[in-house]
């Protein structure tokens, strides 16, 4: 293969990776967009195995290259197919803590590798010395920022999965000082910069992995300061370091289509985390330096006071059934419960009914960007009757019944009406405005973000305690049972 052809074949598959990332913006394309990225990633693969033996590799090479393939090839698809919703949170952070360390491996292997201090040594004449000293010093920052940002994301992500599984607390770590101590983290391997692109031939290895050390402490404590009603955004901001290692690695390797994918993932991982990040009323620069969404804020004046009224199944199945019109607002306890079928079978039963039936979408509900509207693609819910938060909350007052399943800070009222809540300000589904609000909770406990829930209290809602899947299994046999 011509260098001309592969140049060609990365082209095809960067512009496959874009058409993915386009696929993926939308549940109808969605698929056919993982299609795409899949396809990109076969002929990054096999355009990168060929080259890789057209340069030297020898057959016992090629057979490692191979093993590595099938095996991650095999893991991959194992969790793929095991994971649970529920668990899909936990899973692609941990698949963004695998690129961080790999753009880790990449750059210190590059740093120890021969070609790597030979830059200098390989041109006549004074010019070309000078030309050839200036490339190592540019290939030296490369191995610096990305072993700096795979670092970060490998530490972080690790950590990030360890609250999402609950092996870790889920409270944040607030130490005194911390925002200083990030500052002095950061210009500590900004200084250490200098020393390492100055040193001769390998000796810089010991201020390299003094940085990689200090990088990773600083990952654990941005993650660790996060509360963890935020890890959505968290999750989301990882999304982009994983994207910006690997471009880091494009540029150590000088792979034209590693530079491309990973600019694409960490462009895009951005500007979702800032969309989330104003969907939250916050900052992405709390995010990004840490304590995001804690300490900052007052504790509730407003005391929760009020009168808990319960309902029934079978009296919220004549409820839903005479309805003109119906919203549901899923949560993480939807997909704790599994309940995301049944919940598509209570849909498809009061649509049949001639109730007008739409899903509202906050979007940092769940634990992962679009959680909730995977879950009900998952389940076969109708895509145009699945609303973004922008596009549905101003059609509450005119909606008979409202049913939330598993949620609660997205529904806070607090959030508009209580200046010294920790989420005041953060933009949420106004639910309370319809004729009647129905919460499916197991129980009276506090969310996420571990705050009361004044809804709870509000005279036009009712609770119905249970398990979500059990509810909704009764009030679709309710429902049926109105003729």
């Amino acid at each position: 293969m011509t260098p001309g052809m592969s140049i060609v074949a990365y082209l095809i598959a960067g512009v496959l990776f874009i058409r993915s990332l386009g696929g993926l913006s939308k549940q109808e394309t969605a698929k056919t967009g993982n299609l795409f990225g899949v396809l990109g990633m076969v002929i990054a693969i096999v355009v990168t195995a060929i080259t890789w033996l057209q340069h030297g590799a020898g057959a016992t090479a090629m057979a490692l290259l191979g093993g590595a393939i099938g095996i991650g090839a095999i893991v991959g698809g194992s969790m793929a197919r095991r994971v649970e919703m529920t668990g899909m949170p936990e899973l692609v952070a941990i698949l963004h803590s695998f690129v961080g360390l790999a753009a880790v491996l990449v750059g210190v292997s590059s740093y120890l590798g021969p070609e790597s201090h030979a830059a200098s040594t390989t041109v006549v004449g004074a010019a070309q010395a000078a030309h050839g000293a200036a490339a190592r010093i540019v290939h030296r920052i490369e191995l610096w920022i990305g072993i700096a940002i795979g670092a970060l994301t490998f530490t972080g992500s690790v950590i990030a999965w360890a609250k999402l599984k609950g092996s870790i607390s889920g409270k944040p770590l607030l130490l005194p000082g911390r925002h200083f101590l990030n500052l002095v983290i950061v210009l500590a391997i900004v200084a250490m910069a200098f020393p390492f692109v100055g040193a001769a031939g390998s000796s810089g290895l010991v201020w390299m992995l003094v940085m990689t050390a200090l990088a990773g402490v600083l990952g654990v404590h941005l993650v660790m300061a996060i509360g963890g009603a935020d890890m959505p955004v968290v999750v989301s901001l990882l999304n982009s370091y994983s994207g910006w290692a690997a471009a880091s690695a494009g540029f150590v390797l000088n792979n034209d289509l590693l530079i491309v994918t990973g600019a694409l993932v960490g462009a895009s991982g951005t500007i979702l985390s800032i969309i989330m990040c104003r969907a939250m009323n916050r900052s992405i620069l709390n995010v990004v330096f840490g304590g995001f969404g804690t300490g900052e804020s007052k504790t509730s004046v407003a005391p929760v006071e009020g009168e808990v009224r319960e309902i029934k199944a079978d009296e919220l199945g004549e409820r839903l059934a005479n309805a003109k019109s119906v919203i549901v607002v899923p949560g993480y306890g939807m997909a704790v419960a599994r309940a995301q079928n049944s919940v598509n079978e209570l849909c498809r039963t009061l649509r049949d009914k001639g109730v007008k039936v739409r899903f509202a979408i906050h979007p940092v509900a769940g634990r992962l960007p679009g959680h909730m509207n995977v879950l009900l693609a998952e389940a076969g819910v109708p895509y145009d009757i699945v609303l973004e938060m922008e596009e549905i909350n101003h059609d509450f007052p005119q909606t008979d019944v409202v049913l939330v399943i598993g949620a609660n800070d997205i529904v806070n009222p607090a959030a508009l009406d209580d200046p010294g809540s920790p989420i005041y300000g953060m933009p949420v589904l106004e639910v309370w405005k319809s004729a009647m609000v129905v919460v499916s909770k197991r129980g009276m406990a506090a969310g996420y973000a571990g705050i009361e829930n004044p809804l709870f209290f509000h005279e036009n809602c009712r609770m119905l305690f249970g398990d979500a899947k059990k509810s909704v299994d009764a009030l679709v046999t309710a429902v049926k049972a109105k003729g």
